[in-house]
């Protein structure tokens, strides 16, 4: 079988580190770059592209790297989509969306 191509919306929240949880972020986000995964973080967790797979996979090591730097717990929700009409990467899908809105892009407001 081959493999499952996905996109996937994550945020990971560590819990029991204080307020500030930008050094974290990054952490979980230096993990998808290495697994060679497409990101696009946006103010409440990251976008993702790949394999199925590959996404499950750097999702566990993001628990793993956490809890070394000191996260006694972590809560991720994770929403994974697939489809296996065709190819659509998440550009793809938010310039559907751009189109219908006439080009306009995000709103400003």
């Amino acid at each position: 079988m081959e493999p499952m191509k996905a996109i996937a919306d994550l945020m990971v929240v560590p819990l029991g580190v204080g307020i500030s949880l930008s050094g974290y972020v990054a952490a979980c986000e230096r993990v998808l770059r290495e697994a060679g995964l497409t990101t696009e973080l946006h103010a409440y967790g990251t976008n993702i592209e790949g394999e199925w797979d590959d996404i499950v996979a750097a999702v566990k090591r993001c628990h793993e790297v956490l809890h070394a730097m000191g996260a006694p717990r972590i809560s991720t929700t994770l929403r994974i989509g697939t489809r296996t009409d065709r190819d659509q990467s998440m550009k793809d899908k938010v310039a559907s969306v751009v189109s219908k809105l006439g080009g306009s892009g995000a709103s400003g407001g």
